[in-house]
């Protein structure tokens, strides 16, 4: 009898945070003056407004967000649990943190956060209509024939009887409003095109995981209070 095996998942923390009325409430309104008070920054055309961008990449230092990225070490940890990985020998830093809001059919293109080792996505605020988070496989391990997953040509023939997590270069996460979905920094993923947004606001955080110790120990980034900065 045959049999598939389906071999390297990319596994995709999902959950929710359920913060208090009064919480979100003060969190979403601070988001939107900073939206209003921000600089210009690097929002190129049909790009939703992302805080990084803008001069808000640290918003775990404001103490309107405290409670919150309380909540979010506990489901980083409970990720970890998955990989059956052992936190007590590990540090874990939130690198920088934004929010983003969208409205009409502003979104975010593709791209990864190459500098960090995990992401999430909080979703504060968000109606069904509102984009939902797209993830694209860069790895194809199935694509046997170039350009199969992805090609017009090959769609617009009806080449596939249908798409599934097999054959398909990318996925929409059909998100809700509380839903953290937490992954891998290296994974490319953006926002659905073409979709009206009512002002549908999310939490984004890069995150770095250091060794505590690194003797006898290679490839994990060694403690930061054993670095020497440049005199320059």
């Amino acid at each position: 009898m045959s049999k598939i095996y389906n071999f390297f998942p990319l596994s995709i923390y999902r959950d929710k945070i359920e913060l208090p009325e009064n919480t979100k409430k003060e969190m979403i309104e601070e988001i939107i003056t900073m939206k209003k008070t921000s600089d210009k920054g690097l929002k190129p055309p049909q790009n939703a407004w992302t805080g990084d961008t803008h001069g808000y990449e640290y918003l775990f230092k404001n103490n309107k967000f405290k409670f919150f990225y309380e909540e979010v070490e506990k489901h980083v940890i409970k990720y970890m649990d998955h990989f059956e990985i052992d936190v007590s020998k590990l540090d874990f830093y939130f690198q920088r943190s934004w929010a983003t809001l969208s409205n009409s059919k502003e979104y975010i293109s593709p791209h990864d956060h190459s500098q960090s080792n995990l992401s999430f996505a909080y979703y504060l605020k968000k109606q069904p209509g509102d984009s939902q988070l797209i993830l694209v496989d860069t790895s194809k391990h199935n694509e046997f024939i170039p350009q199969l997953f992805t090609s017009p040509s090959i769609n617009r023939n009806k080449i596939f009887k249908k798409r599934t997590l097999v054959n398909t270069p990318r996925i929409n996460i059909e998100t809700e409003e509380d839903d953290i979905i937490i992954f891998p920094s290296k994974t490319l993923h953006g926002t659905e095109k073409n979709l009206n947004n009512k002002d549908r606001i999310s939490i984004s955080a890069d995150i770095s995981i250091i060794a505590k110790q690194s003797k006898n120990l290679e490839h994990l980034t060694p403690p930061i209070s054993e670095w020497k900065k440049f005199n320059k």
